[in-house]
Parts: C-alpha cells; sequence; structure tokens
C-alpha cells in the first residue's frame, strides 16, 4: 500500500479517503486531485504509481497524458484572444484563416468550432493518427474538407482534431504556432507545468496511459458513412499512442497535453475565478460569460448521447452527467476519466488526472466518486 501524499483540508476528508482506497484496491494506479475554491487550494493530492507494475511512485511532479481535458486548454486560449479583441467567436473562421471557407465552409463561424458545430470532426479518409502530428499539412485537409452535417446545427464532438481547428485560429491571429502560444500566454505566467505534447527533458517524469476496455460503440451499426464512424475512424487512435514519442513530440490540442491535476487546475482556474489568478488577468468577466450561450443541446451525432455545449465548454447535462450540477459550471474530460470542472458562481475548480484509464467514454466511476464526494463536502 501507498499512502497518498499531499494536503486535505479537514471537510475533504472522505475525499481523500475515496482516493485512497482506489489507489490501495488497484482502481487507481496513479492519480493526482486538486480542488481549488476562491484561489485557496483545499485538497492537492497525489499517489499511487507511474507504471502498471507499481514500481515507480507517482511524485508530486509527475505528469501524464490528460487526452481531451486539453481541449479546455484549447478554448482557453481562443477565449483569451477574444479577450484581447483579436477574435470574435461570431465571426467567420475564413476571417482568419482565409482556406477554411472551401467545400461551402465559408459561413462556418468560430463559435461552431469552439461548440464542436462545425461539421468538420475529423480527417477524410485515408486517415492514420500520425497524420496528426504534421500540423500544415493535416490543418490544410482540414480546411479543404466538406462538412459532414449541417454546421451548426448539432453537436458532433471534434475527438482529436479540436485542437487542430482551434488552434490553427489561435496560431493565425496570434501569430504563434498552438503549443508555443499555451507555453508563453498559459502556463508561464501562472508557473503552470502544463504544456502541449511533451518536452523530451520531461519524458522521464511521465506516467505512460494504461489502455481502457474498448469504447462502446458499434462503428458497422452506426454505419461507416455516418459522423460517428468518420470521426472515430478520422483517425483512431489506439490509448498506447500516447506513450509513443511521435504523440509526445507532436502537437494536438484535442488529445496530447500533458499535465496534473494541480497544473491543469492552475490554467482553468482562471474561468471560476473571473478571469484571474494571483494578479495574472487571462479573461475579463465579460469573456467569461460568453462560454455560457449555449450552442447545443441534444444528442451529438458522433457521441450518440445528449450533451450540451456552450463557446469552449460542455455546460451541465443531467441526463449524461448527472454527478455535475445544472448550475453556473462548465467543464470537460479526458478519455478514461480525467476531469476539469470551473464552477463559476462558488468560484471552484475541481481537477483530477490519472494515469489508468477507465471504460466509458465522459469521466468514469472514479471522477464521478470524487466530484460527488466533493460537492457533498461544501454542502451542495
Amino acid at each position: 500500500m501507498t499512502e497518498l501524499q499531499g494536503f486535505c483540508d479537514e471537510r475533504f476528508t472522505r475525499v481523500r479517503d475515496a482516493l485512497q482506497r482506489n489507489v490501495n484496491s488497484g482502481e487507481e494506479v496513479g492519480a493526482s486531485l486538486v480542488v481549488d475554491i476562491d484561489g485557496k487550494t483545499v485538497v492537492d493530492l497525489w499517489g499511487g504509481f507511474r507504471d502498471p507494475a507499481r514500481t515507480t511512485p507517482w511524485m508530486d511532479d509527475t505528469i501524464t497524458n490528460i487526452w481531451s481535458s486539453t481541449k479546455t486548454v484549447a478554448s482557453l486560449a481562443a477565449l483569451m484572444l477574444v479577450d484581447r479583441g483579436d477574435l470574435d467567436v461570431y465571426s467567420p473562421v475564413a476571417k482568419y484563416w482565409p482556406e477554411f471557407a472551401a467545400n461551402g465552409k465559408e459561413a462556418v463561424e468560430v463559435r461552431h468550432l469552439l461548440a464542436h458545430t462545425s461539421g468538420v470532426s475529423g480527417l477524410d479518409q485515408p486517415a492514420v493518427v500520425e497524420d496528426l502530428y504534421d500540423w500544415e499539412k493535416s490543418t490544410s485537409r482540414m480546411a479543404s474538407q466538406a462538412p459532414w452535417w449541417e454546421p451548426g446545427t448539432a453537436s458532433g464532438y471534434h475527438a482529436l482534431n479540436y485542437g487542430h481547428l482551434v488552434g490553427e485560429v489561435v496560431h493565425r491571429v496570434s501569430g504563434l504556432p498552438f503549443k508555443q502560444f499555451v507555453a508563453e500566454e498559459i502556463a508561464r505566467p501562472l508557473g503552470a507545468d502544463l504544456q502541449i505534447g511533451a518536452l523530451e527533458k520531461d519524458w522521464g517524469r511521465i506516467a505512460d496511459v494504461i489502455a481502457p476496455p474498448p469504447l462502446p460503440i458499434d462503428l458497422e451499426a452506426a454505419g461507416w458513412d455516418s459522423p460517428t464512424a468518420k470521426t472515430l475512424t478520422g483517425p483512431g487512435p489506439a490509448a498506447e499512442d500516447a506513450n509513443t514519442p511521435g504523440w509526445r513530440s507532436a502537437d494536438i490540442g484535442a488529445a496530447n497535453g500533458h499535465g496534473n491535476a494541480r497544473s491543469v487546475a492552475r490554467a482553468l482556474s482562471a474561468v471560476a475565478l473571473g478571469g484571474e489568478v494571483d494578479g495574472v488577468r487571462l479573461l475579463s468577466p465579460k469573456t467569461i460569460d460568453l462560454i455560457f450561450d449555449e450552442q447545443a443541446n441534444g444528442i451529438d451525432v458522433v457521441l450518440g448521447i445528449p450533451l450540451r455545449w456552450g463557446i469552449g465548454f460542455s455546460l451541465p447535462q443531467l441526463d449524461t452527467i448527472p454527478w455535475i450540477p445544472d448550475e453556473r459550471i462548465c467543464f470537460w474530460g479526458g478519455w478514461g476519466g480525467s476531469m476539469i470542472i470551473c464552477d463559476v458562481d462558488r468560484r471552484m475548480t475541481i481537477s483530477y488526472m490519472m494515469n489508468k484509464m477507465g471504460p466509458g467514454m465522459i469521466g468514469s466511476d472514479r471522477s464521478a466518486e470524487y466530484v460527488r464526494k466533493i460537492y457533498d463536502a461544501i454542502g451542495s
């Protein structure tokens, strides 16, 4: 047995106990969990192991691939440009990225990218995960494609290309490659140990991801011409791809962020705290309000489940995620269960990052348990 390290306010003892129990039982291999309320860290826990053999401890500076929790970082980057007056989410993408107007996409707006409603949720075939490693070629292909459904009419989860679409807009507007923007404009000012990809010098402290069972989606039943099949094969990665040099060296703003609960919370707490973290202002309250401008609410045409999207973040949808209150909260998570939640009214950020991936598409039994216990602890 390995004892959790870090700090936990006594109000959250049941949260710590749950995390410790899951580490002891093997439900968790290694994990980190942070709760920040009003700019004060009330939970900062880590423990377990970096490897499946449980020989290398998860340390306070251990990082891991956070999968689609990365998308919240991409959204934050875009919203920062909105806040500066450099980007208008209600303008056509082609205003900033002219090539994107091809094949009937001239009316697709920036908000459609940010809300997964653009109709471009992957690469046309043939597509392999290595295609995403070449930013220029992959974004050019996305710009030239026709949409797979009428843009703006429904969400269709942009599983692996979200960061390329949003990131290319960030690049066109700011002049910086997406991963450089994150490094220079988010991670460095906040002192957050957060990267898109991971520098080779940091590979030695990465906890490799441990693959989950297959996703419960029957692509043949969905139909090979469906947005579901096109997206999940355009391309469809194996979880083990995240442990390779090619993946770690790439700029995949949908899925290859590397960090831990503390660093992801540090960056995204800007949303919960009115835009400012320890004197570093990333957003204004007006821009944060923009997140809650609902863009889609219904069955996602890729995942086939009810989802509700604002601008850049998912909004509570109790039919699908009953453990996140239907309040002024925005969030998203990563394949296998990682989760970042920004509770604006409570000025609270919840961040959970781990290496053993659970089954399912959004959250996991473990993330649901921790979040429920956190809200129980604060009396909500």
